[in-house]
């Protein structure tokens, strides 16, 4: 079973969350303070040495005032057809 960090695969998702909290015009800080969370945490999402799971995703996408089902459909068509697990 490979690893999914450091894959095309997680790096499509790393970069459409940098992409969508750009064009939301928040830094990294305003970010991780709606999230109650220290810069270091968005930081270490964005440079991919750390994964978020799927209740942290859904977290992200609505601090960031987006919907979970529209910023994961916007990133799924840029994913392989074989995800590494």
């Amino acid at each position: 079973m490979s690893r999914s960090m450091f894959t095309g695969a997680h790096a499509t998702i790393v970069a459409a969350l940098v992409n969508a909290r750009q064009s939301a015009g928040l830094t990294q800080v305003a970010l991780a303070a709606r999230l109650s969370k220290p810069q270091s945490f968005i930081s270490k999402i964005e440079r991919g040495e750390r994964r978020i799971d799927i209740v942290e995703f859904c977290a992200v996408a609505r601090a960031l005032g987006a919907k979970p089902s529209a910023l994961l459909g916007s990133i799924e068509p840029g994913l392989p057809d074989d995800l590494p697990i």
